[in-house]
Order: C-alpha cells, then sequence, then structure tokens
C-alpha cells in the first residue's frame, strides 16, 4: 500500500479505541488490515469487534488489497472549518477486490481519472499526527 507524506495534522482525526488501534497503527505502516470473523468467515470494513453477519464475537485480523473499482464520488464545494482549506475536494465510495465497499477521499484526481468503474488503490495520506486513508486512481 502506497503512503504519500502531509504537513500538518489530520483535519478530522478519528477516535482511536482499543480496538481500532490495530487498524491505525497498521495503515500507519502502510498496511490495510480489517476484521475476518472466525465463525462464518466474513470480511468487514470498517474493522468490527463482532460480526454483523452472524454476530460471533471471534474477530481475527487479517490483510486485504488496496485495489479496487471506483463505485461512485461526489466534488464537495461546501464544508466545514476544518476542510475548508481544501476545497473543492472528491470523497468517493470504492468496492474492493474482497467485496467490501470502503468511504473515503480521493486524492490525485483529475477529470481524465475521475470516472465510475475506474480502478483505483487506497493509499495512506501520513499527517504528522497519523494516517488517514484515501483513494487514489490507477
Amino acid at each position: 500500500m502506497k503512503c504519500f507524506p502531509a504537513a500538518g495534522v489530520r483535519p478530522y482525526p478519528p477516535r482511536v479505541t482499543s480496538f481500532t488501534a490495530k487498524f491505525w497503527q497498521s495503515l500507519q505502516h502502510g498496511e490495510l488490515v480489517t476484521t475476518r470473523c472466525g465463525a462464518c468467515n466474513a470480511l468487514t470494513f470498517p474493522p468490527k469487534p463482532v460480526c454483523p453477519h452472524c454476530w460471533a464475537d471471534k474477530q481475527e485480523w487479517t490483510t486485504i488489497s488496496p485495489n479496487g473499482v471506483l463505485y461512485s464520488y461526489t466534488r464537495i464545494h461546501a464544508a466545514p472549518a476544518q476542510f475548508s482549506q481544501e476545497l473543492p475536494y472528491e470523497v468517493g465510495i470504492v468496492d474492493l477486490k474482497e467485496n467490501l465497499r470502503v468511504a473515503c477521499r480521493l486524492v490525485n484526481t483529475s477529470k481524465e481519472t475521475l470516472r465510475l468503474d475506474a480502478d483505483v488503490e487506497l493509499v495512506a495520506i501520513q499527517y504528522e499526527d497519523g494516517p488517514l486513508l484515501a483513494a487514489m486512481p490507477l
């Protein structure tokens, strides 16, 4: 998984819990992980301590591919104050190869690359205070 440095701190840092710390630490090192249910084998994203498919609490961490396709996107022109310096920007929904759907920021986009069904790769934007997940067209 590609990592890109970014100046400053995350505009809206995530809430890190004892459970989600593994995800954020892995993302910091350029690895995309999520949970797989030890009972029914289903993957979930974002990672969850309880399987939403069978309600088992036997979750295991597993590495997943960052590759997928852009399912949907929108361009943001009016945003909260934390994001106003980055306007306009795009966010999208990515369908990963593991049959998971991820909502995230889109980076390094252009009119040519920003299209539905475009191949994308999830990347880690490395801010001074930690990483954030984003997607970039291939």
